[in-house]
């Protein structure tokens, strides 16, 4: 699936969604139980998750989706703020996920509030994603969820058809772990995962529980 690209298929009301089905329905449940007012996603890729993020996040009446990215390009942002009153509901900023302006400007616009999803699938390597993880965490309160992206890197051959600075060992998931060591405020929500027959994710739904 990987090395076909199988996984690139997926549209969100046109935009290309760069996840599996069975994730993206996971999510949705996250954010139904959790109500979150706020949600960062890490790494904008083509943007169809942002906008499905919106979507939802307009149902239940929440506030923004913050998308991070180091590089968003302007068709892309023209695309995602032409979606009528759904783009109202989308903030983009370009920037390192973990820079201090880039921070200042997510806790700016958060305003002090805990009640936040992030969703980290940027930059895989190991070093990147602790750092992420440790950068992103205090922004999330009780309850809420931390979604560490692409763990299923440790798992899958090596991507020899498209190398990459990350791979076995030096991934989302070995982050994870190293995270999970120095911090008991987050645990993997196990039962959630029972649910997947298939995942990007695995062992990456981490549920702030203090």
């Amino acid at each position: 699936a990987d090395e076909h690209r199988w996984v690139h298929q997926g549209l969100w009301f046109g935009e290309p969604l760069l996840n599996l089905p069975e994730d993206m329905f996971v999510l949705q449940d996250i954010i139904w139980k959790t109500r979150p007012d706020y949600i960062i996603e890490v790494g904008v890729a083509w943007g169809g998750s942002v906008l499905f993020e919106a979507m939802l996040l307009d149902y239940l009446d929440g506030e923004k989706v913050i998308g991070l990215d180091i590089f968003i390009p302007l068709d892309l942002h023209d695309r995602l703020m032409s979606h009528k009153k759904l783009s109202e509901r989308i903030i983009l900023v370009e920037g390192d996920s973990t820079s201090d302006s880039t921070i200042e400007k997510v806790k700016s616009i958060l305003n002090g509030s805990k009640k936040t999803l992030v969703i980290l699938d940027a930059y895989h390597t190991h070093e990147h994603v602790l750092n992420e993880l440790r950068t992103f965490a205090p922004f999330i309160g009780m309850g809420q969820y931390l979604i560490c992206g692409d763990t299923i890197v440790e798992y899958i051959p090596e991507q020899k058809h498209r190398p990459r600075p990350w791979g076995h060992g030096n991934n989302p998931a070995t982050a994870v772990r190293e995270f999970l060591l120095e911090n008991d405020r987050f645990i993997v929500d196990e039962e959630l995962e029972q649910k997947l027959l298939f995942s990007n994710h695995p062992g990456g739904y981490l549920k702030a529980v203090k």
